[in-house]
């Protein structure tokens, strides 16, 4: 499709859009994709009527003092029989909201935003990495990822605690460009581990002396393009680490595998996952990945994005917007569409 035709795409849906969206999935669709002026009477409507917004107000009013959010009984009874937040679904659960939270344009005054976000300060480690949410037998790059792009969200970049988060997961890339879950994506490879069942095997690695592992011998295995694009995801938040060799390196693997599979089956193994319209997209997607690349600047000059926007252009429901599945649900298909614009929107101005 010709750039001058994807503009007026982008054009005609959006102002579709427009009139049926919520008021958060509005704000961002006049600020990322019709570029409106922070002085626009429209717009200006649109962040009054986000801080009024519902969902918002019940999502802030259910987070308690102590910086979380109730969880489900059976899910609260398992926590509290193990070790205990960050493991668990409480630190699951902050990660989530925070992200929803940071859609619906909240500042991390509001309510107990900040004292959620402190929560993710307490549990780091001196390494730098927060552990958790499934185990604590070796770090998870993809929730660290998550963490990272929650506090950019929220302002924190110069604040100590996410400069030492964002050198851990600087620290953890692997030669290709990317990330795995260590441990679980390298050992357990291994003959003589392949066969373990996954409990017996976290609790090996729980056990052990992680010293007695070679990790650099192991690199050689081909990272996870999931997890690799949830942590570049984070650290695009960061302006400085936006425009740094390691996210563009990051950003080459995302982009050389589109398509593909992934050669680890512990994450979304099969390639139907990359045209998979989802909301939230922070698990990983095609639309997710369309929207990384794009804020990184890869625009029509780069042959490798034709196939991918094709596919997202030929994705577009007969109503002009995009839908996760045929059976409507209303808000979550507005944020599929809004992401989808921006990035086409994007997309037609990288030259």
């Amino acid at each position: 499709m010709e750039t001058g035709e994807l503009r007026t795409l982008v054009e005609e849906s959006s102002n579709k859009l427009f009139q049926t969206s919520c008021p958060p999935v509005r704000y961002w669709l006049l600020t990322q994709v019709m570029e409106r002026d922070e002085r626009d009477a429209v717009l200006q409507d649109s962040i009054a009527a986000c801080n009024n917004y519902r969902a918002k107000v019940k999502l802030l009013e259910k987070l308690r003092p102590d910086g979380t959010w109730p969880i489900p009984t059976i899910k609260k009874a398992a926590e509290d029989a193990g070790p205990g937040p960050p493991i668990g679904w409480t630190y699951r659960t902050i990660l989530w909201n925070l992200f929803t939270l940071s859609e619906y344009n909240t500042s991390r005054k509001e309510g107990h935003v900040n004292e959620a976000i402190h929560n993710l300060f307490k549990w780091q480690t001196e390494e730098g990495h927060i552990p958790g949410p499934w185990t604590d037998a070796f770090p998870v790059p993809y929730f660290n990822g998550l963490a990272l792009y929650n506090l950019l969200r929220f302002g924190l970049e110069r604040h100590p605690n996410v400069q030492k988060l964002t050198r851990w997961l600087l620290s953890e890339q692997r030669p290709d460009g990317g990330w795995i879950i260590p441990y679980l994506m390298d050992v357990h490879t291994l003959p003589e581990y392949r066969w373990m069942k996954m409990p017996s095997f976290m609790d090996l690695i729980r056990a052990s002396d992680k010293s007695n592992f070679d990790l650099a011998s192991l690199s050689h295995i081909p990272s996870c393009h999931w997890s690799t694009l949830v942590v570049i995801w984070g650290l695009s938040e960061s302006k400085k680490q936006a425009k740094s060799r390691q996210v563009k390196k990051g950003a080459e693997l995302v982009l050389n595998r589109f398509f593909k599979r992934n050669p680890h089956s512990t994450y979304y193994m099969s390639e139907a996952h990359w045209t998979r319209l989802r909301y939230p997209t922070r698990f990983g997607s095609g639309l997710m990945a369309l929207d990384l690349l794009t804020k990184l600047g890869y625009g029509p000059e780069d042959p490798r994005m034709e196939k991918p926007i094709s596919w997202l252009v030929s994705a577009r429901s007969a109503d002009g917007l995009w839908n996760y599945s045929q059976r409507p649900h209303p808000e979550r298909d507005q944020w599929i569409s809004l992401i989808a614009l921006r990035t086409l929107h994007r997309y037609s101005k990288n030259r």
